[in-house]
């Protein structure tokens, strides 16, 4: 089972996403829509100009006599009918009358079945209610027998006889609508386009049909098919083309009444027909595949979702590089003084950047440090320092557009940069395993608990089903959930926050993993449950002797769980120690004002202190210590060349020319 990486740090997360081509664009760089797209047009400029040229054909009784019922010749390529009538110019002018046809029914779904279901979806209550039940009890009347009687009414109507199927078809894409706009209208993006003062109509056009187009694209063209294949039905029967107007249906039943004297006659319009057909369908196919094309936070199951987040091999870095990224600091040894001997995983270097419209945008630069077998290390820093790139990067998961640019992530004797992504796979949920903090977002909605829990262990572990599924038990079990049996036959919308993080936890388990990554696992749990987690994580690091990275804004967090600190600012680990030397006295500006802003160590008399300014975007680091804009150490030193990290202790790092001040002031 893929691991489903966390969302991404607010401020980098943008420049992480990959600029996907519109739609039409997408849609196009398929061969087989390419042909598709192609045929429909070609269809329809035939339906445009045959009938402007060859008007006689329309009203055409008979033609030759002495040569009824040819095959294919030179003079009439594709043979003549049973009255002599050329056969090529009648399918060629009948185009019209079939395309027509088609056009008639799908606007009819389109105009009531996009508005009525985009009303029901958003705005919900009885009128969702009205709506679904005039739907379903459209469903319950026999969309044939409607529009016979329809067409008993008003005889030989292509009209009458297409919108009717247009208004029994509507409901079936009224349901899609509807369901896609369920998904959509809680997005938070919708509440704050309310919040904005935008009207109903407003949100629906510009926020929510953007949104849901590619559903109704794929629907349309099936309907399509759909509304092509019931109008050659009806032509056969006679009841939508008076004669002798010529329409692919009817000229198929011309065959099939001369079908022992001449079977050719079948073959040209049914050929016509299927391969339309076929066009529409693998359309829409298309369609369907280039709505999806898009990157998401969160994975499929799909082979196609997992190449979006595979690695992308390193390249060496060109002069183009170097002029776009910063330019590499001049370090001393101490720059990266860590004792990475015997260490589980080591960082070395790091650097790594995401696509963005201006350029590369550098995300982590020149990161390291080493975790030993069983330690605890807090990775802390505000949203956007790159603390979830780091752990992306470590896993492989870093989005479509991401690059690790430099650098070695050396775990248990092998550099994971140049591993292929069938190496990373392997790796990934068995060795180093990930705790998101969106628990919900990993799990399948559509499955049990127990079934996907088994479903990691039988691919991490390669057990037979009945002991996958103890196994899974077992997990839950592990991870102190109360009675596991009932757990396993819940689905994901079953369980608490607190119950889902236990699940992730015991799922992140399910492949014995060497190292677990736990990107802000109790951000969004009550106090009680966030104490539970820490308990039980503290708890399985001690008993597996497994490592753990934690990524998170909390001190109380870091003090309770981990060994080591790691704070990250704009990409660069600016200081590390061990906790209880970090917390007694700090050694950059950084740390410091971290500490200093947070609830828990103020002096409640007080007012609580805030970090002046905002973390920087990356691609808009300042030259030097990124930190110096918001520092009040901060000398002429900082503002012109790269600060490397010092060590003013064995086991205390620090990248700040002003350390003893610091140090003195904590005194």
């Amino acid at each position: 089972m893929t691991v489903v990486p966390s969302p991404v740090d607010s401020t980098w997360g943008q420049a992480g996403i990959s600029e996907t081509p519109k739609f039409l664009g997408r849609l196009m760089r398929r061969p087989v829509a390419i042909v598709c797209v192609g045929y429909v047009a070609a269809l329809i400029a035939v339906a445009v100009v045959a009938p402007i040229a060859m008007p006689w054909v329309a009203n055409q009784h008979a033609g030759d006599l002495l040569a009824t019922r040819q095959g294919p010749s030179s003079h009439h390529l594709l043979g003549t009918d049973t009255l002599g009538r050329d056969v090529l110019e009648r399918i060629l002018v009948g185009t019209r009358v079939s395309l027509l046809g088609v056009g008639e029914a799908l606007a009819v779904v389109l105009v009531l079945g996009v508005p009525f279901g985009l009303v029901a979806g958003y705005h919900g209550g009885w009128l969702d209610r009205i709506v679904t039940w005039l739907g379903d009890l459209t469903f319950s009347i026999p969309a044939i027998v409607m529009i016979m009687v329809v067409l008993a009414v008003f005889p030989e109507s292509m009209l009458a006889g297409m919108c009717t199927l247009g208004v029994v078809a509507a409901p079936g894409l009224m349901r899609v609508v509807r369901a896609a706009t369920l998904q959509v209208r809680d997005e938070l993006y919708i509440g704050a386009a309310r919040v904005s003062g935008l009207s109903h109509v407003q949100i629906i056009r510009r926020h929510v049909l953007s949104r849901i187009a590619g559903p109704i694209i794929v629907q349309a063209s099936l309907l399509a098919a759909l509304a092509l294949l019931v109008q050659s039905y009806l032509a056969f029967l006679g009841l939508v083309v008076a004669a002798p107007a010529p329409s692919w249906g009817g000229m198929v039943a011309d065959g099939v009444n001369a079908l022992e004297l001449q079977s050719w006659l079948i073959w040209p319009p049914g050929i016509v027909l299927a391969v339309t057909i076929l066009a529409f369908g693998l359309l829409g196919d298309a369609a369907r595949d280039a709505t999806t094309e898009r990157w998401s936070p969160t994975p499929s199951r799909s082979d196609t979702s997992r190449r979006r987040y595979r690695r992308k091999p390193v390249r060496p870095a060109d002069d183009s590089d170097q002029q776009r990224r910063p330019s590499r600091r001049t370090r001393d040894e101490t720059d990266r003084s860590t004792d990475t001997r015997g260490a589980l995983l080591t960082v070395d270097g790091l650097t790594a950047s995401f696509g963005t419209r201006a350029g590369r945008a550098t995300v982590l630069a020149d990161v390291s440090f080493a975790i030993d077998e069983g330690e605890a290390v807090g990775l802390v820093g505000e949203s956007g320092c790159g603390k979830t790139a780091t752990a992306m990067a470590i896993l492989g998961l870093l989005p479509a557009s991401g690059t690790v640019d430099s650098g070695k992530i050396i775990f248990d004797g092998r550099d994971l940069t140049s591993l292929s992504a069938r190496g990373m796979g392997r790796i990934r949920g068995g060795e180093i395993a990930l705790v998101s903090q969106e628990p919900m977002v990993g799990l399948n909605p559509a499955f049990r608990v127990g079934w996907q829990l088994a479903e990691c262990v039988r691919r991490h572990l390669h057990l037979p089903r009945t002991e996958a599924k103890a196994a899974a038990i077992e997990l839950l079990r592990l991870v102190r959930l109360p009675n596991p049996e009932s757990v396993a036959r819940r689905y994901p919308h079953e369980l608490s926050g607190g119950m889902a993080q236990r699940v992730a936890i015991a799922r992140a388990l399910a492949g014995n993993p060497k190292l677990l990554i736990a990107d802000e696992p109790t951000t969004a749990l009550d106090v009680t449950v966030q104490a539970e987690i820490l308990n039980l994580l503290r708890e399985l690091r001690r008993d597996r002797q497994m490592a753990l990275l934690l990524v998170t804004h909390d001190w109380g967090v870091v003090a309770d769980v981990c060994d080591r600190a790691l704070v990250m600012y704009a990409g660069e680990i600016v200081e590390r120690a061990r906790v209880e030397r970090m917390f007694r006295a700090p050694l950059h500006p950084y740390t410091e004002a971290l500490f200093a802003s947070n609830p828990y160590l103020a002096n409640h008399a007080d007012e609580l202190p805030m970090i002046p300014g905002a973390v920087p975007l990356p691609g808009m680091w300042p030259i030097g210590c990124h930190f110096h804009p918001r520092c009040r150490y901060a000398i002429d030193q900082c503002r012109t060349g790269a600060i490397a990290l010092a060590r003013p202790e064995p086991d205390h790092e620090t990248r700040c020319t002003e350390y003893k001040r610091l140090a003195g002031a904590a005194r």
